[in-house]
């Protein structure tokens, strides 16, 4: 299975478009978008091209093809303007040897884990920061922001291609991280 992840939109439109840009040429199954859609939140400062109604125009045509989670400047007004759910606070994803839980990252994060098995991976945002690697017997995913990153990173993107997670650069596509996930 191949998915895509993108985290931390905030609204950005040029970074919407290249997310979806990417997406069509990746051959992903799934567009898993890790929350902090439209709004910018009152701690960040505006991103580049900040319409959160045309990111919700441009994500709605994909609707079928998006598993999203609630993020921390998420709520029910953005849900009104987009076409897939956005209010869950998690989902999971099941591949044949391990589950992916998905979250935000506000709530269940790195240091504040939901009930996972050997071999499972977190896959959440939130931080802005990237992260692909294996801490004790799970995986931590964090594929960084596309619009507002953090800590010196580039704005970034998430894959999950076979057993293999990689955080890629937004605008060049270099592997900022990587892990292999085998069961």
């Amino acid at each position: 299975m191949k998915l895509m992840f993108a985290s931390d939109i905030h609204g950005s439109l040029p970074a919407t478009e290249r997310v979806l840009s990417l997406f069509a040429q990746s051959d992903a199954r799934w567009l898993v978008i890790l929350g902090d859609i439209l709004y910018h939140g009152p701690r960040n400062a505006l991103p580049e091209g900040y319409a959160p109604a045309q990111v919700a125009e441009r994500l709605n045509p994909l609707a079928s093809q998006i598993i999203a989670v609630r993020g921390n400047c998420d709520s029910e007004v953005d849900q009104m303007l987009l076409h897939f759910p956005i209010t869950a606070p998690w989902q999971q994803i099941l591949t044949e040897n391990q589950r992916l839980f998905l979250t935000h990252g506000h709530l269940y994060g790195p240091d504040n884990l939901p009930p996972l098995a050997a071999g499972d991976v977190l896959v959440s945002g939130h931080t802005h920061l990237p992260v692909a690697e294996k801490r004790g017997e799970i995986f931590l995913f964090n594929p960084g922001s596309v619009s507002i990153p953090k800590g010196g990173n580039v704005a970034s993107y998430g894959m999950l291609d076979g057993d293999k997670l990689q955080v890629f650069a937004l605008n060049d596509q270099q592997v900022i991280a990587e892990v292999v996930i085998n069961p």
